[in-house]
């Protein structure tokens, strides 16, 4: 799977605000933004992201996963900080 595909994948399927992932085709990092973050835990945030890629890197085409999340509200306030000057 290329970056564009993850991304659409998990937008649909967990009806994300937004997602962005880098990655060099085994190994990637992941941006999920969503509301429906703010009352999870930690770790359900991970589990609730990883889900739909597990079979992909259970078949050996994803074979590191990175991911951050953030609500809405928290992905304004990261993009403001780390615009360039």
């Amino acid at each position: 799977m290329d970056n564009q595909q993850i991304e659409a994948l998990l937008v649909e399927t967990l009806s994300l605000a937004e997602a962005h992932v880098k990655g060099d085709g085994s190994h990637f990092q992941v941006i999920a933004v969503s509301d429906q973050f703010e009352t999870m835990s930690r770790v359900k945030k991970q589990q609730f992201v990883y889900a739909p890629l597990a079979v992909k890197i259970s078949e050996g085409s994803m074979h590191a996963v990175s991911i951050k999340t953030f609500t809405e509200s928290q992905w304004k306030r990261e993009k403001m900080f780390n615009l360039p000057q």
